[in-house]
């Protein structure tokens, strides 16, 4: 398409008033409506965005024959209705993570999409974040070696949920960065947790991924820790890596560790420990460049980075991961396909 994209936004919460500043500031769109049953949000979007329309009902978004793209910033059980009622009304849409709460609601969601012709793009900020980009990069030029696994802490003394537990809440992040770095869908997942604050809504839980080429990913999700962290290490044959995104600066170190297979003495393997260097990265706000990168797949009609086949993959590995955790940790292996 040519010209500037009409965009509306709906959820005006603390994540959805993040995605309309940033929407506010794009040159190519032009935030036309901001959406909230709220009228306290309304009011406070109103003040924030004066050129937009504020209403409460979706309805009148879809029924602007002039609008052209809608933001869902909702909470997550309302995800996948919302969304396939933007498709349905033959508007592009950008949904948060997670797309939706089962595989087979986000896989339906993408082939609306893909018969429609339209633009569907889940919300996966990370991997829009210039310091998991600089390490899937890193994996990609063989630089590390041979990936032997890779780990993940998303841990704070947190808002504590009553409709979602800490894998739904936190996972999506993690499990969208470890399918991007790992470049495959793992084979099986198992999933622990604990319940200590709410009854059956699990504020720990502790996950692990195999990959069928021999990678591991182990993730630790929780909302009740003393430590605010938030952290991907992917371990290499020939070196190391770590992305600390609550780091001031330097949030991406690479260490010369490892073990040389030429490296033996009296029989044992000798571990090498060189120097480690932070590579340089771009100061910006990683939801304006998610934000900017949808706009443009709608004006360029190519496929988003997260698109809606991105937002299926994760949707299957939290589902099977939650199997794994409703049946004690059992290993569950992540369906491939959904039925139709």
């Amino acid at each position: 398409m040519q010209g500037v994209v009409q965009i509306g936004v709906v959820g005006l919460g603390y994540w959805g008033s993040n995605v309309a500043r940033n929407l506010e500031g794009i040159d190519a769109c032009e935030l036309s409506w901001c959406c909230d049953t709220s009228e306290e949000s309304r009011a406070r979007a109103q003040e924030a965005l004066p050129g937009a329309r504020l209403t409460g009902e979706l309805d009148d978004l879809l029924a602007d024959g002039s609008l052209d793209a809608v933001a869902v910033a909702t909470p997550v059980s309302t995800h996948a209705e919302l969304a396939e009622r933007v498709l349905a009304a033959g508007k592009h849409c950008f949904v948060e993570k997670p797309m939706a709460q089962s595989a087979a609601e986000a896989e339906r969601l993408a082939g609306i999409a893909e018969e429609s012709g339209l633009v569907l793009m889940a919300g996966h900020l990370l991997e829009y974040h210039p310091g998991v980009e600089a390490l899937r990069e890193l994996v990609g030029s063989g630089e590390l070696g041979e990936v032997h696994y890779v780990y993940s802490q998303r841990l704070n003394l947190g808002k504590l949920r009553a409709d979602e537990n800490a894998l739904w809440s936190l996972g999506a992040h993690d499990v969208s960065v470890v399918l991007a770095l790992t470049g495959e869908a793992p084979v099986a997942v198992s999933a622990r947790g604990e319940s200590y604050v709410r009854d059956r809504v699990e504020d720990v839980v502790f996950c692990h991924l195999r990959f069928a080429s021999g990678v591991t990913a182990h993730m630790h999700l929780s909302w009740l820790d003393p430590h605010k962290e938030r952290r991907f290490t992917v371990v290499g044959s020939q070196r190391m890596a770590s992305f600390d995104d609550m780091a001031e600066e330097r949030k991406l170190t690479v260490y010369d560790k490892g073990f040389d297979a030429d490296a033996v003495a009296a029989g044992e393997f000798v571990a090498r420990s060189g120097d480690a260097h932070n590579p340089p990265l771009a100061d910006v706000e990683p939801l304006r460049v998610e934000c900017e990168h949808f706009i443009e797949c709608v004006r360029s009609g190519e496929q988003p980075r997260t698109d809606g086949g991105s937002g299926v993959r994760v949707v299957r590995v939290l589902e099977a991961l939650q199997a794994s955790l409703e049946a004690g940790g059992e290993p569950v292996a992540p369906p491939r396909k959904i039925a139709a």
